[in-house]
C-alpha cells in the first residue's frame, strides 16, 4: 500500500483515502457509528412531535396515520427503484420488524403520552439499550464484553434514575404501556439489525411498513371517523415528522448503522437519546431542564464512550 492509499485523522479516527483522488473516506465503522447517531437524534425527537400530533390527532388516529404516510413514502421508493418482492426466508422477520417498531412501539408509546410526560416516558427509552443487547444476544448469539456488560448498565441505570426520580417513581397504567413498547422496539430493532446485514436498511423498513397497510389504511379510516381531528400547526407538524422523520428516514439510516458496527454498540448510543429528548422538550415544549439532567448527561456521555470502544 502507498502512503497516499491511507491516512489518520487528527482525532484517531483512521480513514481510507482514494488513490485516484486521495479524497479522505471515513472507515465503515465511523460511518454506521454516524449513521446511528443521525437515527438516535431523529428519534430523539418522537415524544415531543408525538405530544404535538396529540394536540390534534386522538392515540389512535396519530398512529394509524403517521404509519399509512410512511408506508406510502417508502412504497413509493421502493416503486421508483423497482426493488423486487423480498426472499421468503426474510419475510418472518420483517413481520416482526413491523410489529415491534411500525405497530408496537408507536401505539404504546402514543398511548402512554396521553397522560405522562416526555421525561417520564423516556424511561423507556434509557432501558432500551440494554434490552435491545440483550434480545441480540439471545437471538443473534453476541457476546459483548463484561466491560461493555457494565458499562450499558450503569448508563441504563443512570437514565433509569433519573426519569423515576423526575415522575416522582409512582408507577401508572402509562408505566405497563411503556414497559411493552420497550420490549415490543428491542425486538424489532433486533430483527431489523440482522436483517440489514443481507439487504438495504431503507427496504427493511421500507418493506415492514408497506406489510402494514392493510391493517393500517381500515385502521385511520375507522379511528379518523371516531376521533375527532384538529388541524393545527403543531398537530401536523408532529404528524410529518413521526411520519417521515421518526417511522421511515430515522429507521433508514438506524439499520444501516446498526448493520456497520454492530445491534449492541448500536443501541448504547440510544442511551443519549432520553436527555435528548429532554432537550427538545425544554425547546419546543416548555418543560424546565434540571441539574440532575445535566449531571446524568454527563454520565452517560461517559458510558457511551466506554461501550464504543470496547471489543468483542
Amino acid at each position: 500500500m502507498r502512503a497516499h492509499d491511507s491516512a489518520t485523522a487528527p482525532t484517531g479516527i483512521a480513514v481510507n483515502t482514494s488513490p485516484a483522488s486521495g479524497i479522505p473516506r471515513r472507515s465503515p465503522r465511523a460511518a454506521g457509528t454516524l449513521l446511528a447517531a443521525l437515527g438516535v437524534i431523529a428519534f430523539s425527537l418522537t415524544f415531543p412531535a408525538t405530544a404535538w400530533g396529540l394536540e390534534g390527532f386522538g392515540p389512535w388516529s396519530l398512529v394509524a396515520v403517521r404509519t399509512v404516510l410512511a408506508a406510502l413514502l417508502a412504497g413509493g421508493c421502493l416503486l421508483a427503484l423497482r426493488v423486487p418482492l423480498p426472499d421468503r426466508r426474510h419475510r418472518a422477520g420483517l413481520v416482526v420488524v413491523a410489529a415491534g417498531v411500525v405497530l408496537g412501539f408507536p401505539l404504546l408509546t402514543t398511548l402512554a403520552l396521553r397522560t405522562s410526560t416526555t421525561a417520564h416516558a423516556a424511561v423507556v427509552v434509557g432501558l432500551l439499550p440494554l434490552t435491545t443487547a440483550l434480545f441480540s444476544a439471545l437471538r443473534m448469539g453476541t457476546r459483548p464484553s463484561r466491560t461493555f456488560w457494565a458499562a450499558a448498565l450503569v448508563g441504563a441505570a443512570a437514565v433509569a434514575a433519573f426519569t423515576v426520580r423526575q415522575s416522582g417513581g409512582a408507577l401508572t397504567a402509562a408505566d405497563l404501556y411503556l414497559f411493552g413498547a420497550l420490549l415490543a422496539c428491542a425486538a424489532g430493532y433486533t430483527e431489523g439489525g440482522r436483517l440489514a446485514r443481507v439487504m438495504p436498511g431503507w427496504q427493511v423498513i421500507g418493506w415492514a411498513l408497506v406489510l402494514c397497510l392493510p391493517l393500517t389504511v381500515p385502521g385511520a379510516l375507522v379511528a379518523l371517523s371516531y376521533e375527532p381531528v384538529e388541524l393545527t400547526a403543531h398537530s401536523v407538524t408532529g404528524l410529518l415528522w413521526v411520519a417521515a422523520g421518526s417511522q421511515f428516514l430515522g429507521l433508514v439510516v438506524w439499520y444501516r448503522g446498526m448493520a456497520a458496527i454492530g445491534v449492541p454498540k448500536a443501541s448504547q448510543l440510544q442511551l443519549a437519546q432520553p436527555l435528548l429528548t429532554l432537550v427538545w422538550s425544554v425547546l419546543l415544549l416548555g418543560e424546565q431542564l434540571t441539574t440532575a439532567a445535566l449531571l446524568t448527561a454527563a454520565a452517560v456521555l461517559v458510558c457511551i464512550a466506554v461501550t464504543q470502544r470496547t471489543r468483542g
